[in-house]
């Protein structure tokens, strides 16, 4: 596969990576497992928190290098860019301070005697990884590998290479020996060729449900363990008691953040048909205040799609949409000028039949159901694929409680926009995909949880 930088602003060719050889691959291969057999991972955990502790450090004194390159690559604002390696910094920063304390070994009460559970590092991992947060989505693996003690090797979106390459040198300077973390150009068919390879022994994946598919089947196929964040297609709920002000005015964030293209963006809005054409007046009016323009210009408010392949399938979507009987209130076409940017755009009218009904659109384009009460919101939120997150937002707190318990998804927020934190559990269910990244749940997906007993009293016969 092609490994390069193309402006999405500008349409213009920056720079091509060439693929890692065979050669390379082995090698790189052969000293993360070296690693993982060092003192490095088995040993004392302090000089890996060390390290993360210095990533927390580099990652804000590198901000504007970082989110100037995410600009360039793939079009996200450089303010928003700002943001996402704050974050990336709050995760170094959280695992730093707190790994020591979710991977003490834990006390079980048992008959035996004395018995706990230790948790240790199982050998290299695998990372497949997108280009819509270059950083975020690389450090949420990393981070937590570092602190347990796995060798990552990870494989980037072809369209962000220099981000690849940037967080890599970070990881580095850090103070991570050869091996912790090693970025390779290389090929799907590479990976699936590693995932077979006995030095690997487990595999997370963030992209597309395709991707998840193929990533998943070939890790069972050789029993090893993944992780995936796929795609989603989250609800953004209205009830008839909301601030509709607000939700509007978030609403209309969650939508265009990042052009659009995130997992866990506000992409279906159900709303209370109480309060529907007051919410659909000032939402309209927040998506046609958005200004298109370039990345790099803090007045910007929109970016471009990463690159023109996303702008094509979104037009292609929105036109099968319209087709098919759905409405447009607002956009709805690629815009006419340089650059990959579509319309900010409101569709309704949207029938179970359509296309659209099932699919996750990745840009500016907003789904609006109109429902009568609870129960629809329920059934209409459910009646979905994927199961990523989900945002509600009512005056009754405890009406909201009760339908994020009726809610299939992994996340809900109320009255606010579906976000990440370090210590927040982050996945979905469903064609969303399984496992959990971040918080004290996350750092436990790729670890071996060995039990240790020490009998007391008599031997007991052994079962099993």
């Amino acid at each position: 596969m092609a490994y390069r930088t193309l402006n999405p602003f500008t349409e213009q060719l920056v720079r091509e990576y060439p693929e890692h050889t065979d050669a390379q691959v082995e090698a790189a291969l052969a000293k993360a497992d070296a690693l993982f057999r060092s003192d490095w991972s088995q040993g004392d955990m302090a000089p890996r928190l060390a390290v993360l502790a210095r990533m927390a450090e580099l990652l804000t004194e590198r901000s504007d290098t970082l989110a100037q390159a995410m600009a360039t690559e793939m079009g996200k604002l450089v303010e928003q860019g700002a943001g996402e390696i704050q974050l990336c910094a709050g995760i170094a920063k959280y695992y730093a301070e707190n790994a020591a304390k979710f991977l003490k070994p834990e006390t079980i009460d048992t008959d035996l005697g004395e018995a706990w559970v230790q948790h240790h590092p199982i050998g290299v991992l695998i990372a497949v990884e997108p280009w819509n947060f270059p950083i975020y989505q690389l450090n949420r693996v990393i981070a937590p590998a570092i602190a347990v003690g796995n060798p990552v090797m990870f494989k980037h979106a072809g369209i962000v290479p220099h981000c690849a390459k940037l967080f890599e040198q970070l990881v580095r300077d850090a103070g991570a020996p050869e091996g912790a973390v090693t970025n390779l150009y290389v090929s799907s068919g590479k990976v699936a060729e590693l995932i077979g390879d006995d030095r690997v022994q487990g595999v997370a994946l963030t992209g597309s449900e395709d991707a998840g598919s193929k990533v998943s089947a070939r890790a069972s196929e050789k029993l090893k363990k993944s992780t995936l964040e796929l795609g989603g297609a989250d609800v953004f709920v209205v009830l008839d008691d909301a601030d509709i002000e607000r939700a509007a005015e978030i609403g209309t964030q969650a939508r265009l953040a990042n052009a659009g293209q995130v997992c866990t963006a506000a992409k279906r809005f159900i709303v209370h048909e109480a309060v529907a054409e007051a919410f659909l007046t000032a939402f309209k009016a927040n998506m046609a205040a958005a200004v298109l323009g370039d990345p790099m210009d803090p007045s910007t408010t929109l970016g471009p799609l990463s690159s023109e392949d996303a702008l094509n399938g979104l037009e292609k979507q929105v036109d099968a949409a319209v087709s098919a009987g759905a409405t447009v209130l607002a956009g709805g076409k690629r815009a006419d000028r340089t650059g990959f940017f579509f319309e900010p755009t409101i569709l309704t009218d949207i029938a179970r039949d359509n296309p659209a009904y099932f699919e996750e659109f990745f840009g500016p384009v907003a789904m609006v159901h109109v429902v009568k009460d609870d129960d629809e919101v329920v059934r209409i939120a459910n009646d979905s694929h994927y199961g990523l997150g989900g945002s509600i937002f009512a005056g009754d707190i405890d009406r909201a409680r009760t339908l994020a318990t009726r809610i299939e998804t992994g996340m809900v927020f109320i009255n606010t926009a579906t976000t990440s934190m370090p210590e927040l559990p982050f996945g979905g269910v469903k064609r969303s995909g399984f496992g959990r990244e971040l918080g004290d749940v996350g750092i436990k997906e790729f670890v071996n949880r060995k039990l240790v007993v020490i009998a007391s009293g008599e031997a007991v016969q052994t079962v099993g």
